[in-house]
């Protein structure tokens, strides 16, 4: 059994679930991660994948928890596709903090089996940007990249 989590995240319910501390309809399970379905889904057979040791973003996961998080929620994305839900599509969505709609601060991704119709839309308003820019962006991202910032 997995141990509780360390002083300070106590009150996390993922790492909670982890430990089997608190109920889940658990999909999966290893070593590394645990998948569950969401309390409140957006559609039937809205999982989550969530590493068992507690990280709070995508910053805070290490590459090998990160890959493998999201090979189980491609698994769990042919399985939906596999099962009775008979669902239309698929969207994987990962929120990396408050801003970005992160309500659960515990690494974790979003496997939501899409059905037509179902109402579940993510509306932005979509600009089309100048290559100038796109370019000033990349170079931007190259050099955070050199300096390490894209590593572990």
């Amino acid at each position: 059994m997995t141990e509780a989590p360390p002083a300070g995240i106590a009150e996390c319910i993922f790492c909670a679930i982890a430990a089997k501390k608190a109920e889940a309809s658990v999909v999966y399970e290893d070593e590394t991660v645990v998948a569950f379905m969401d309390l409140n889904p957006v559609t039937p057979g809205h999982l989550l994948v969530v590493p068992r040791e507690h990280a709070v973003g995508l910053a805070d996961v290490d590459a090998a928890t990160s890959a493998h998080v999201w090979s189980v929620g491609h698994q769990m994305a042919r399985a939906l596709r596999r099962s009775s839900l008979r669902c239309d599509g698929i969207n994987a969505f990962l929120a990396d903090g408050e801003v970005a709609g992160q309500e659960v601060f515990h690494f974790h991704l979003h496997v939501i089996p899409r059905y037509a119709g179902d109402g579940f839309s993510m509306t932005a308003d979509w600009k089309q940007r100048e290559r100038a820019l796109l370019d000033d962006d990349a170079e931007e991202i190259k050099e955070a990249l050199a300096r390490g910032l894209g590593r572990d």
